[in-house]
């Protein structure tokens, strides 16, 4: 009876073992719940860097871009972080919507610290490279109420109640409307920091404000901004709920 070669039956063996090993490093690169952290982690960096960037360079160049140009720039690198890391985590990039999708039963508890720990790690990131860039800006481009702290906080509310509401329904319905879950989400975002923006600086997101705060050392009314949005994402579930119930 012929008998299989050792060494033919070792190299067969072993590019079994090279092959089974690539397939479980391709299931664990899949399923690696440390991409979408990460992801949420470089998304709020550039929400932050581009954002809060916007506003610094306003600041300190004249009013170069103005108030509609800081709008626009909100708007516009909120769209394209969702069509770019939607797929991936979601495109979070606030605390306030990744508790209110945990609210919503569309998001695990369990991933919510991990997601709020990269968001602000992300966003602290920006804001110390910001100030390194721009040394001689005053507020980093940290939120500050331009009348009564009562005043932004309501408006914080329902600025982020609207927004909520509008990402709970475009991410949520059919495939067709989700495509359009990027304009959708970054026109609102835009809209609100349009006409809200001069008054309450149309934050909409703990991270955003706490982290130019931090760094620029700017943290009056700070409570603002930390709580309102949080109470407009979670009204906004609750109101979402009751439209889905039939």
């Amino acid at each position: 009876m012929l008998t299989t070669c050792p060494f033919l039956a070792a190299d067969a063996a072993k590019g079994q073992f090279n092959k089974h090993c690539k397939f479980a490093v391709l299931v664990f690169y899949i399923n690696n719940p440390m991409k979408k952290y990460i992801v949420e982690f470089i998304a709020t960096f550039i929400l932050i860097f581009c954002g809060t960037g916007a506003a610094i360079v306003n600041e300190t160049m004249h009013g170069v871009l103005g108030h509609i140009g800081i709008a626009i720039s909100w708007g516009l690198v909120v769209m394209v972080l969702i069509y770019a890391f939607g797929e991936i985590s979601g495109s979070h990039i606030n605390p306030a919507v990744t508790i209110a999708f945990a609210i919503n039963k569309s998001f695990a508890w369990k991933q919510v610290l991990p997601y709020t720990i990269s968001q602000s790690v992300g966003a602290i990131t920006a804001s110390f490279i910001l100030k390194f860039l721009f040394p001689t800006s005053f507020t980093l481009g940290a939120t500050l109420p331009s009348g009564l702290a009562i005043q932004s906080f309501v408006l914080e509310i329902f600025l982020m109640f609207f927004l909520m509401l509008v990402v709970l329904q475009v991410a949520t319905g059919s495939k067709e409307q989700g495509m359009f879950a990027g304009i959708a989400i970054g026109g609102v975002v835009l809209l609100e920091a349009m006409f809200a923006g001069p008054v309450c600086g149309a934050s909409m997101n703990p991270i955003r404000s706490l982290a130019p705060a931090l760094v620029s050392g700017h943290t009056e009314h700070l409570w603002v901004y930390l709580t309102a949005p949080f109470i407009g994402a979670t009204s906004a579930v609750f109101v979402h709920q009751l439209l889905k119930t039939n």
